[in-house]
């Protein structure tokens, strides 16, 4: 491994996915074509987890009138973020055929028919539709940053703080109307998943115009071999599982877990709500004060710290001051993700490695993050003792601390770059 002692570039610039026009030109030619792509962008980044937060809130009436078990109601909350991990790594691929614009568009729409399949054809449209959503989520995640790079390369970090916040919006909207929807039609879940297909249609309408969009072409072909065999590279890639793996469970399982504690379904997602808000300035702020610093060991421990005790708050701590608890767990979630998207970029000599470490760290770091809500899911079917969740999460963290000060330092994975 290479020592880092150049200035790392922006985590945009870095995450260049884009691969058929990674030095494109968009011939935008005015203000307002530039702010319809903005628009858009915001639009598509508000859809990324209103699939995921908003089962969560409503998984108890799911499961009641489906007759799911426990172990089939984690397998469900499982399923989608398997599928980030296992469709992710074809967005290239798609792009290069497609375009970045029409592979957007088309999986805006497999989106809204994935949230709209959820709600039909019993358990099949259940089960297939969560799939489907979370493959489009998992190529859309992977196109996006490098579209603001390549569109907004002098304000590429901006511009993902914006993205960045618009995530955490659609998340916490999501965890936060679903249940009142529910109520509105007697306690009907199905139009209130079904209600998340409209921001998906929403930003398909404001997206189409970018498909007349054209690019310069790019400069050629980049080869990355070796990474599967860098230690640093697992490194970050089992860091940014383990501590996805704790995201997604609060995603799935955190309503359901209040609710075991007294509080309504409506209570337990606005507790959701509050949290992926609180996340919004966390996200922009430790990367910021992270940059004092002389490598990402500090912020990965403060924020992992802030994510374990949030966790256990929520288990143990007084109902009354839950609000308190989930203000910490947001704030140590915001910047654990900020934290391990940086790691990217800092670990990587050039934006080519940094886009194949990207590929392999959301590619097999989800499909290790799925393994976390459907263990709540066996758990939770064999107690509801708040123990043995404990002790889940306790350990997750005690991991991901442990690679985090490995992948924390101040290293670059050993692999280059070649032209093709």
């Amino acid at each position: 491994m290479q020592e880092n002692t150049g200035r790392p570039q922006a985590i945009a610039d870095e995450l260049l996915i884009d691969d058929d026009t990674p030095s494109a030109v968009p011939q935008t030619g005015s203000r307002k074509r530039a702010l319809l792509l903005l628009l858009g962008l915001v639009l598509v980044g508000l859809n990324l987890r209103p699939a995921l937060s908003s089962l969560a809130p409503v998984l108890a009436m799911v499961s009641a009138d489906t007759g799911l078990s426990p172990a089939m109601s984690g397998l469900l909350t499982t399923l989608p973020v398997a599928c980030l991990g296992i469709f992710g790594p074809l967005a290239p691929h798609l792009a290069r055929r497609l375009g970045s614009e029409k592979t957007i568009a088309v999986v805006l729409l497999a989106l809204a028919a994935g949230i709209l399949l959820r709600t039909q054809l019993g358990l099949f449209g259940l089960f297939a539709g969560s799939a489907l959503a979370g493959a489009a989520i998992g190529v859309i995640g992977v196109l996006l940053p490098g579209i603001v790079k390549r569109d907004f390369a002098s304000r590429a970090g901006l511009m993902t703080g914006v993205y960045t916040m618009a995530l955490c919006l659609g998340a916490a909207l999501a965890a936060g109307f679903t249940v009142p929807v529910a109520e509105h039609f007697s306690h009907d879940w199905r139009p209130a998943l079904a209600l998340w297909a409209l921001p998906a249609a929403l930003a398909l309408a404001v997206w189409w115009p970018q498909l007349n969009t054209r690019h310069a072409a790019g400069r050629g072909q980049w080869r990355v071999s070796g990474l599967l065999r860098d230690p640093l590279a697992w490194q970050v890639t089992l860091f940014m599982g383990l501590q996805s793996s704790l995201a997604y469970i609060v995603f799935g399982w955190l309503p359901s877990i209040l609710m075991d504690r007294g509080l309504t379904a409506m209570q337990g997602g606005l507790m959701l709500s509050l949290s992926t808000m609180v996340q919004v300035p966390a996200s922009l702020l430790v990367p910021i004060l992270a940059h004092r610093c002389r490598n990402q060991r500090p912020p990965i421990a403060v924020t992992l710290l802030a994510v374990i005790a949030g966790l256990l708050g929520m288990l143990y701590a007084p109902t009354d001051s839950l609000i308190l608890w989930a203000v910490l767990l947001g704030f140590g979630q915001g910047g654990l993700f900020s934290t391990a998207l940086s790691l990217l970029a800092h670990r990587s000599p050039d934006q080519h490695v940094a886009a194949s470490l990207s590929g392999m760290a959301q590619g097999i770091g989800y499909m290790l993050a799925s393994m976390g809500p459907f263990a709540v899911g066996l758990i939770r079917g064999h107690s509801h003792e708040a123990w043995p969740l404990a002790l889940l999460f306790s350990l997750i963290a005690a991991a991901a601390f442990c690679v985090g000060m490995l992948a924390g330092r101040k290293r670059l994975v050993g692999v280059k770059a070649e032209p093709v």
